[in-house]
């Protein structure tokens, strides 16, 4: 499934500021999009509303803190 992302009204997170090297999600009802800000014409990553869910409380839990520290 292409989306148009061009009107698309994308959300980063506040600890971002205004660098570029961020995550940037949007809602679109029936899935969430997400992209690098780097590259806002490249592809995007795309969860059903119950995958986001399950990502964010994964993050809440800090079940992906061990992948993160890993990779810096």
């Amino acid at each position: 499934m292409t989306t148009d992302v061009r009107n698309v009204k994308w959300q980063r997170a506040r600890a971002c500021g205004t660098q570029g090297n961020c995550v940037e999600v949007a809602d679109l009802g029936d899935r969430i999009i997400m992209r690098d800000s780097k590259d806002p014409d490249g592809p995007t990553l795309t969860f059903t509303p119950f995958e986001w869910e399950c990502f964010l409380d994964g993050v809440a839990k800090g079940e992906f803190d061990r992948a993160v520290s890993q990779s810096t």
